[in-house]
């Protein structure tokens, strides 16, 4: 999701993105990043970037729309917190990688009726 208060707190100051990065002790690409939805922002970033505006964190924050998807990394089969790895994943690529999957489906279903079709004519 689009961050679009806090590019336009940004914009207000008349900061650009490589400003803001170098305030952030990062580089252009990651701030984008952030902007962008694609990297979800810490709440010590939030802090931080209020700061830099002279904003409030409420008013720049928008929350992000991810889904955690949880991978339990372990052969022994005792799933111990220590063992849990978990992922943040954006929505935007899991309604991509859904509808890639629903693709496939179509793609499947008709090579299958292409083979149905070639059984029956042989």
């Amino acid at each position: 999701m689009i961050k679009n208060k806090l590019i336009a707190a940004r914009k207000g100051k008349n900061l650009t993105q490589s400003d803001m990065a170098e305030l952030l002790f990062t580089n252009q690409s990651q701030y984008q990043r952030r902007e962008q939805g694609e990297v979800r922002i810490s709440d010590e970033e939030w802090d931080r970037m209020a700061k830099i505006l002279e904003k409030e964190v409420q008013d720049i924050k928008e929350e992000d729309n991810f889904t955690s998807i949880y991978n339990y990394d372990n052969h022994s089969g005792n799933y111990s917190a220590s063992n849990n790895y978990f992922y943040n994943i954006p929505e935007f690529i899991m309604n991509n990688q859904q509808e890639y999957i629903e693709m496939l489906k179509e793609a499947i279903k008709c090579l299958k009726e292409e083979v149905d079709l070639h059984k029956s004519n042989s």
